[in-house]
């Protein structure tokens, strides 16, 4: 629980710091051809590592930022913080209020805590192994959606979508087969919307852990499911991902997994 505490209040405190620069004029860099990094994105990730580095200096951490994990000096490396001070940057540098602090704890290769916080809309997302999930400290479960043609469903482009050769097909598919299909830019927040039954099921391609930690627990602590396409089980380090209520996810598989 004080783990938990502390992974709230860090999240918490980072996305004050995106809400007080959210809609002035900031800084904007490339960080590769496409993906963008802002000093928003940095101020955050500083004071989220700080916090780490005070409260568990021996625990490892992997930051978006950073890059590569940025490993302690004489830890254990059983304890890692997987951290996205800003998931949704696009988002943010255009004025788009969809963005959020994302923050998971891995132990031994599990992750056991994770914290989703939206800043605009003061909506905290936790979790914690074996405890179930909890949207500002009520708890959460998926929704009761049962067929994938009554279910809405969110997905995310990766920025080389263009690239990958399914995407189109299987977007084409979910628009026919479902309710709906939402793009909002922020695959930590549809996530902790599936994990509350705000939507039904997530699918995407080429996240990395940092997107997903903290939605993964989320979402199975909510009674959701998570998998590769073939229904294997999922890891944060591997994409692609699908994500559901269960009740939904073998027909989500039968579009995923079909060539």
């Amino acid at each position: 629980m004080l783990m938990l505490n502390f992974a709230i209040e860090t999240a918490r405190e980072a996305g004050q710091i995106l809400l007080e620069k959210f809609g002035k004029k900031i800084n904007i860099s490339l960080k590769g051809e496409i993906n963008l990094v802002t000093e928003a994105d940095l101020a955050s990730e500083k004071l989220i590592i700080e916090k780490i580095r005070s409260h568990y200096p021996k625990h490892d951490i992997l930051a978006e930022e950073s890059g590569e994990s940025v490993v302690t000096i004489d830890g254990d490396h059983k304890w890692k913080w997987i951290i996205d001070p800003l998931d949704g940057t696009t988002n943010y540098a255009h004025g788009y209020p969809c963005f959020c602090v994302t923050l998971a704890l891995e132990h031994n290769g599990e992750i056991v805590i994770g914290a989703t916080f939206d800043p605009t809309r003061d909506e905290m997302f936790s979790a914690e192994k074996g405890q179930g999930a909890n949207l500002n400290n009520r708890r959460i479960r998926v929704s009761e959606t049962e067929k994938l043609g009554d279910a809405l469903i969110v997905t995310g482009f990766s920025y080389d979508f263009k690239g990958k050769e399914n995407f189109a097909r299987h977007l084409n598919d979910f628009f026919m087969s479902s309710r709906g299909v939402r793009r909002d830019g922020s695959a930590a927040i549809d996530m902790a919307y599936v994990a509350c039954g705000r939507f039904d099921g997530f699918w995407e391609e080429g996240l990395n852990p940092w997107d997903v930690a903290a939605g993964k627990l989320l979402i199975e602590e909510a009674g959701g499911t998570v998998s590769y396409y073939d229904g294997s089980p999922f890891s944060v380090y591997a994409p692609p991902i699908c994500a559901s209520n269960s009740l939904i996810h073998a027909e989500m598989l039968n579009i995923l997994g079909s060539k």
